[in-house]
C-alpha cells in the first residue's frame, strides 16, 4: 500500500537529476565545463543539505505560540538541528571544492541518520514514515555516492 502520492515520489526522484548529471560532467565534461560542474554540484548539494534541515522547522512551525511540550527535541533542539545544516552547506561552499563536496555527503548521511529517529515527531502514520524513510534512504545513498564520486575524479582522476 503506497501512502504517499505520486507526486512526491516523482518530485523526490527527479531531485538526483542535477546530482547524476553534474558529477558525470565533472568526469567527462571537458575543462573548463568540469570545474564549473563541481561549483555547481556543490551549490545543489549545499541547497538539497540546507532544504533537509529546515524540514525540522517547517514541521515545527505549528507550535510557535503554543505554551512548550516538555519534549526537549520539539521545544528546541529541532530548531537548533534544523540551521546546523543550512551553515555546514555555507561553509562547505567557501573551501577547495572536493572537500566541500565530501562535507556535504558526510553532512546528508549524518542528517539522514538523525532524521530516521526524529521523523516520527512529525508523521502521524508510521507506515507512511517507513515509505518515506525508504525513499529518503534511496535518495540519500544516490546524492552522497555523486558527491564523493565528483570529490574522487577531481582529487585523483583529473589532472
Amino acid at each position: 500500500m503506497n501512502h504517499l502520492s505520486p507526486l512526491i515520489r516523482k518530485l523526490s526522484y527527479a531531485g538526483l537529476i542535477p546530482f547524476i548529471a553534474l558529477a558525470l560532467m565533472v568526469q567527462l565534461a571537458p575543462t573548463p565545463i568540469n570545474y564549473l560542474s563541481a561549483e555547481s554540484l556543490a551549490g545543489y548539494g549545499a541547497i538539497i543539505t540546507s532544504f533537509m534541515g529546515a524540514i525540522h522547522w517547517g514541521a515545527n512551525l505549528h507550535t510557535l505560540g503554543n505554551s512548550l511540550s516538555e519534549d526537549r527535541w520539539l521545544d528546541r533542539n529541532a530548531w537548533i538541528w534544523g540551521v546546523i545544516p543550512a551553515i555546514i552547506s555555507w561553509i562547505a561552499l567557501h573551501i577547495y571544492i572536493p572537500v566541500g563536496l565530501l562535507i556535504l555527503a558526510a553532512t546528508l548521511l549524518i542528517q539522514r541518520n538523525i532524521d530516521q529517529n526524529t521523523y516520527s515527531y512529525y508523521f502521524n502514520n508510521e507506515e507512511a514514515r517507513v515509505e518515506f524513510m525508504t525513499i529518503r534512504k534511496h535518495l540519500t545513498m544516490v546524492a552522497v555516492i555523486c558527491l564523493i564520486w565528483a570529490a574522487i575524479v577531481i582529487l585523483f582522476i583529473q589532472t
